[in-house]
C-alpha cells in the first residue's frame, strides 16, 4: 500500500475485520494520509457497537454518549498511537445547542456515518487493510483542488454545529487551502452562532490557528468573514490606522507581519500571541502631535497590556498564560539605544519580565522589527542589548558567593567591621575561583584563622592582589560574552 500506516493501526482495525465487522480509517487522519503527512490521530468507523468494540481489545475506555470507545496501547513510544478511537457508524439527530447533535442512533450503513461529517475532505473512509477507499462526497477533487468545502448543503452544516465556521478556517490555515464560494458564503451568514459555543472550544481552534505556518491567512480570512469579531474584535481597530514615519505599514497589517514573523521561527504560542497583540493598543492611543507633525501612540504598551488580559481572558486562557503573554506585551517597548542605554536599565527589564521570560521578550521585539519592514531582527544595537542581559544575568563574582560571610569572620577573628575583614574575603574569593572545592564552611573557617595570623601589611596585598584577581576574572567573562554577541 502507498500509505505509510503503523502496525498498531493495522492490527487494530484487522481485529475487528477478523471479527466479521467492518473497520475503515476516517477523518483528519485519511486526509492527512492522502496528503502524504503524518497524522496527528487515528480514528476508525465499524458498524460493531461499542460493547462488541469492547470484547475485542483488552484495554478500552468508553465514558461518552456519543459511542466511541478508546482503544489504549501503552506499549508504544508514539504519543499518537498510544489512543486510537473507534466509532460505530452513526446517525444524529438536530443540534439544538449549535453544537452537539441531541442524540445518537447506530447504523449499519457507511453512507450514513459519512453524510454527517463537516468537509468533504473529512468525509473519506480508508480500509487499511485491503486500500479500498470510500469517497462519497468527492473529498479527493477537493484536496486536489486544496479546497474545503462542506459536505452536502453548507447551511446544515453549520447549523449543526457552530464551531465549523471556525474549523474552516483553521484546515484553509493549516493546509493553506482555500474555501469554497458557497461554504464561504454560508460561514459569513451562520458565523453569529459562534456566540452560543463555549469560548474554550473557540480559543482550542484560534490557538491551531496562530500555530500554523502562516496564520496571518487564517485572520485575515477571519476579518473577511466577519468572525474576529467573536474572537478579537479590538485586532480590527488597528484596521486602516496609519502609523508615523518610522513604519511603513498599517497598525493591522504590522501586527499580522509580526505574527507570521515569530510562525516562520517556529517560535511558540506565547510569542506569536504577543507578537499579534503586541500593538493591539495603538488606535486607542494614537494622538496627532503638531511639535512632531507625526502620530504619536504614548502609552500604547500600558494599554496594549490590559487590552490583552481582557482578550485572553475572554477566551479562557489560564492565567499563568494571560500573565505571560501580558508582560511581554507590557514591556516590549524597552529602550535600546547603545550609546545610553545603561547595565540598571537592562536588569530593570530583566526584572519586568523575569529572567526566564525575558529571551521570549527579545523574540517579540524581533518580531515587531520585521513586521515594521525592517529588513533584519538583530541589528547591532538590539545584538548589544542581548549581550548586557547576559551580563546582567551573569553571577556576579564576588564575595557573597563564599559559604562564609563578613559577620562570620568577624566572629572567627574577635575584630569589628574594617578594612581587615575585607581584605579576608578577598583573599578566600581568589583562592575558590582558582579552585571551587574550598568553597566550603569548614575549610574557609580555617582558613581565616590562618589569615587573621598574618601581617597586616601582608594581609592587605593579599587582598588587593584577590580583588585584582576577581576584576581581570569579570572581564574576560563579560569579553567573551561580548563575542559571543558579536558586539564590543
Amino acid at each position: 500500500m502507498p500509505y505509510k500506516i503503523p502496525q498498531i493501526v493495522l492490527k487494530t482495525t484487522k481485529s475487528l475485520i477478523d471479527a466479521s465487522f467492518d473497520a475503515y480509517l476516517v477523518g483528519g487522519c485519511v486526509r492527512d494520509l492522502l496528503l502524504h503527512k503524518k497524522p496527528k490521530d487515528w480514528d476508525i468507523t465499524t458498524n460493531a457497537n461499542p460493547e462488541q468494540i469492547q470484547k475485542l481489545f483488552s484495554k478500552t475506555v468508553y465514558e461518552n454518549k456519543f459511542g466511541t470507545v478508546a482503544v489504549i496501547n501503552e506499549s508504544v513510544s508514539d504519543e499518537t498511537l498510544k489512543v486510537i478511537e473507534i466509532t460505530p457508524y452513526r446517525l444524529e439527530s438536530k443540534y439544538s445547542d449549535k453544537r452537539h447533535p441531541d442524540e445518537v442512533r447506530f447504523t449499519s450503513n457507511l453512507k450514513d456515518d459519512l453524510k454527517r461529517r463537516d468537509f468533504t475532505i473529512n468525509a473519506i473512509a480508508l480500509n487499511p487493510v485491503s486500500g479500498e477507499i470510500i469517497d462519497l462526497f468527492s473529498g479527493q477533487k477537493d484536496l486536489e483542488k486544496q479546497m474545503i468545502k462542506a459536505v452536502g448543503n453548507p447551511e446544515e452544516r453549520f447549523n449543526e454545529d457552530a464551531l465549523r465556521v471556525l474549523r474552516a478556517i483553521r484546515l484553509a490555515t493549516e493546509l493553506d487551502f482555500i474555501v469554497s464560494g458557497e461554504t464561504m458564503k454560508a460561514i459569513k451568514k451562520y458565523c453569529n452562532l459562534l456566540k452560543t459555543i463555549a469560548k474554550e472550544r473557540i480559543r482550542d481552534e484560534f490557538i491551531k490557528i496562530l500555530m500554523s505556518k502562516k496564520p496571518s491567512k487564517g485572520i485575515e480570512m477571519m476579518r473577511e468573514l466577519e468572525i474576529l469579531k467573536y474572537i478579537a474584535p479590538e485586532l480590527e481597530e488597528g484596521i486602516e490606522i496609519k502609523q508615523n514615519k518610522a513604519h511603513k505599514f498599517t497598525v493591522w497589517e504590522h501586527n499580522l507581519r509580526s505574527l507570521d514573523h515569530a510562525a516562520m521561527k517556529n517560535w511558540p504560542f506565547e510569542i506569536r500571541m504577543a507578537a499579534l497583540l503586541h500593538d493591539v493598543g495603538k488606535p486607542a492611543t494614537r494622538r496627532w502631535s503638531k511639535e512632531k507633525n507625526d502620530w504619536t501612540f504614548y502609552g500604547h504598551d500600558v494599554v496594549g497590556a490590559k487590552m490583552t488580559a481582557k482578550i485572553l481572558s475572554r477566551l479562557k486562557f489560564s492565567k499563568k498564560m494571560i500573565n505571560l503573554i501580558t508582560k511581554l506585551v507590557r514591556w516590549h517597548l524597552f529602550f535600546s539605544e547603545t550609546e545610553t542605554i545603561t547595565l540598571s536599565a537592562v536588569r530593570r527589564t530583566v526584572r519586568n519580565v523575569g529572567p526566564e521570560n525575558v529571551w521570549d521578550l527579545m523574540k517579540v521585539r524581533f518580531c515587531d522589527r520585521i513586521g515594521m519592514g525592517r529588513p533584519k531582527e538583530t541589528p547591532y544595537r538590539l545584538r548589544k542589548y542581548e549581550s548586557m542581559i547576559d551580563e546582567a544575568m551573569r553571577a556576579p563574582l564576588s564575595v557573597k558567593m563564599l559559604k562564609i560571610n563578613g559577620k562570620k569572620v568577624m566572629e572567627i577573628t574577635n575584630e569589628k567591621t574594617g578594612p581587615k575583614i575585607g581584605h579576608i574575603l578577598h583573599v578566600l574569593l581568589e583562592e575558590t575561583l582558582d579552585n571551587p572545592e574550598l568553597n566550603n564552611a569548614e575549610y574557609l573557617k580555617k582558613r581565616v584563622k590562618e589569615l587573621a595570623k598574618l601581617p597586616e601589611k601582608q594581609l592587605e596585598d593579599m587582598g588587593k592582589k584577590g580583588k585584582l584577581t576577581r576584576e581581570k576574572k569579570e572581564g574576560r567573562e563579560i569579553e567573551s560574552i561580548r563575542k559571543k554577541w558579536y558586539v564590543k
